[in-house]
């Protein structure tokens, strides 16, 4: 099984435009709310990924039918009460913490006990964030130190809840929201800033939902056990699998690249913010609305001229799956570059926070850590020529295409294992990697 690749050389200069797979976080939110929908919905450009299949044939097995089309695919719901499994049944997650937190929220009240697994990465993530809130709308749950599997009992006698999100953690904030409309009644949310995609698209449907907002918390109210109608969504470009083209482009030399048809939702450009802040140059350009998201061609050039940044705290929810790829820019950058309260970082698919310090260090990179705080001291003529072996990663997809970034713009000699990892979110990376021009080796795995 070839698992591993080899890149030796640093990747030419190029002048390309792509397309990047489609938003995770909006596909697996078409899913879940299609499967809500009364009548027939129609999802295009769905990102075929292992964590939107598994939300797929997870939605499938609770009694809603989902057929792939030659272009799209019919998802076909019976309104809130579409999930109606007449026995005891188990769904498996994959590595997908999105869809393992909002399934939850869509299951207080099926009338039969549902189990949850994941991989062994989900597996060692903590759902306590969610079972405590779904827990007093009157769900019951068995758990193993509120680790997966997890074992949900709907009831039929929910309750609105007043709920203080303090992470920033839009997986649990969604959670809430899903479970509040199966509930009769008022459910109110204080939440601390993270992605609106779930919003946003209860808007779109017609849901009784009122939100406010502040600087620092959004105020959401939901009406209950008001049915909406299917819907037709075409997924666009995700944000997060942009970043790695982002950065490669800023990072080689006199090159450039244009990205179409991306999703740039404000909860979401955190990265774009930071890094030209950075000094990177990065527009946006051939704006529309869509949906209720902000749609955008995203233009970047080379940047030899990078500058550290004391990173402020209030881009932490709106980049915290870029960090690990601004982190490369980091180490390019003239100066040091701090970044502050990162701890989130760590409840990802991999302990991300601790292993990018690792991966600095591997490379030659002075960070200083204090918990949950780094400075980076950058090295803006960083020309490594070694052998590098980046593995025991926990297969998470965002370190190995990072550490692809990272050997195509640094030098050296990279064994990068685990390829297959992205496919969890982005299958097409390898592929586009090599249409701008790169020979990768495959090494077959021992």
């Amino acid at each position: 099984m070839k698992n591993n690749i080899i890149i030796k050389n640093k990747i030419n200069k190029f002048n390309k435009e792509i397309f990047v797979s489609s938003d995770k976080s909006i596909s697996i939110r078409s899913i879940l709310l299609a499967s809500q929908a009364i009548g027939v919905s129609k999802i295009y450009n769905l990102l075929e990924s292992e964590d939107v299949l598994n939300a797929l044939k997870s939605v499938k097995k609770l009694g809603v039918e989902c057929i792939k089309k030659k272009k799209f695919y019919e998802i076909k719901g019976f309104g809130l009460d579409s999930f109606s499994p007449k026995k005891k049944l188990t769904i498996y997650a994959g590595n997908s913490g999105t869809f393992a937190r909002l399934i939850l929220g869509l299951l207080v009240n099926c009338k039969k006990e549902v189990k949850l697994i994941g991989d062994k990465s989900l597996s060692n993530r903590d759902f306590s964030r969610v079972i405590k809130p779904l827990s007093l709308f009157g769900a019951n749950f068995k758990t193993n130190k509120n680790l997966l599997p997890v074992k949900i009992s709907g009831t039929n006698f929910l309750r609105p809840i007043n709920y203080y999100e303090r992470l920033g953690s839009a997986q649990c904030k969604s959670a809430v929201m899903f479970a509040a409309l199966k509930t009769p009644g008022i459910t109110k949310i204080k939440a601390k800033k993270s992605r609106d995609h779930t919003e946003i698209f209860l808007n779109e449907l017609k849901v009784p939902i009122k939100i406010k907002k502040d600087k620092f918390y959004d105020y959401i109210e939901i009406k209950g056990q008001t049915n909406f109608k299917s819907f037709t969504y075409n997924v666009p470009g995700d944000i997060s699998s942009s970043s790695f083209f982002l950065v490669l482009t800023l990072l080689s030399n006199n090159s450039q690249l244009k990205i179409k048809n991306v999703n740039i939702n404000k909860s979401r450009t955190g990265i774009i913010e930071i890094l030209n802040k950075m000094n990177a140059k990065i527009l946006t350009k051939n704006k529309k609305k869509y949906k209720g998201e902000q749609i955008a061609d995203i233009i970047v050039k080379s940047q030899k001229n990078l500058r550290g940044i004391n990173c402020p705290k209030t881009f932490n929810s709106s980049a915290i799956d870029e960090f690990l790829i601004i982190f490369l820019v980091a180490a390019k950058a003239k100066g040091v570059s701090s970044f502050k309260d990162l701890g989130e970082l760590n409840n990802k698919e991999s302990p991300r926070l601790n292993i990018a310090v690792r991966f600095l260090r591997k490379i030659g990179i002075k960070v200083v850590r204090q918990k949950n705080d780094i400075k980076i001291f950058g090295q803006p003529n960083i020309n490594l020529s070694g052998k590098f072996v980046i593995k025991n990663f926990r297969k998470d997809h965002r370190v190995f295409m990072m550490s692809c970034v990272a050997a195509l713009t640094f030098g050296g000699e990279w064994n990068i294992h685990d390829k297959n990892s992205v496919n969890t979110s982005f299958p097409e990376f390898l592929k586009i990697i090599k249409y701008l021009g790169v020979k990768i080796n495959w090494k077959k795995k021992n």
